[in-house]
């Protein structure tokens, strides 16, 4: 395809790109077609919502199946929200899973003006709904972010339900808008854009989600690509928009 020629950088997904969640093993293909674009001198960033985890605890999965990506190449929502509260004096209540929480030691958390939303899992109970519900409810302007907007994922062979229903719940009872930290948000992919010094239209993204990846691309001008697990496990094109 001619468009390949003009591409100066490539954005990975994580989950369902380098392996599939909960598995222990990359998928078949990943490894290596991340070394071709290294050896072709194209500059990779890795993109993903995960914030079940650290960064760093992502990291040292992905070198333990056999990765060997820095950690200045893996973009997840934690770090750039934390900048986000920094720069504008806020100070979290968070809704997040007990193994990221590490990721917000360095953010002030006392007396909390606003809600960060992460991938909680088993932490999505009413009761934490309710308190931070509660809480935005209470404040003159109130301010909820969420880190991603997906709405299910998979995990092992069950479907598993995202941030974003979540997310939408509090919306719905709060009469307010939350303010997505992760893809498809355009300032996500434009602060990994500035990162990789590259043109939108010079880039292309490759996810498995349609909306969160390739959606979230074409909305910045770059390309999307979806792809897919064959029978054999070995990843397959499906989509080039």
């Amino acid at each position: 395809m001619s468009w390949c020629k003009n591409v100066k950088g490539v954005l990975l997904d994580i989950t369902g790109v380098l392996f599939e969640s909960g598995a222990s093993e990359p998928i078949k293909g990943s490894i290596e077609a991340i070394k071709r674009l290294k050896d072709s001198k194209i500059p990779v960033r890795f993109c993903t919502n995960e914030t079940t985890k650290t960064r760093q605890k992502l990291l040292q999965k992905l070198h333990s199946i056999g990765f060997s990506m820095t950690e200045e190449d893996v973009f997840p929502p934690i770090p750039a929200c934390c900048q986000i509260l920094k720069s504008r004096g806020l100070r979290p209540h968070l809704v997040v899973n007990p193994d990221a929480l590490s990721d917000f030691s360095d953010v002030n958390q006392e007396n909390p003006n606003c809600v960060v939303l992460g991938d909680a899992t088993d932490n999505f109970s009413y009761q934490n709904l309710n308190k931070a519900f509660q809480l935005l409810m209470s404040l003159e302007t109130p301010v909820l972010f969420a880190l991603g907007g997906g709405k299910y994922y998979k995990e092992g062979s069950d479907l598993t339900l995202d941030v974003g229903p979540f997310a939408k719940a509090l919306e719905y009872a709060c009469d307010v808008e939350a303010e997505i930290v992760g893809k498809p948000s355009k300032s996500f992919f434009g602060a990994v854009l500035q990162d990789l010094g590259q043109p939108a239209e010079c880039v292309v993204m490759i996810g498995d989600d349609i909306v969160n990846d390739v959606g979230g691309a074409q909305s910045c001008g770059m390309r999307g690509v979806q792809v897919r697990l064959e029978n054999t496990g070995h990843l397959m094109k499906t989509t080039q928009q």
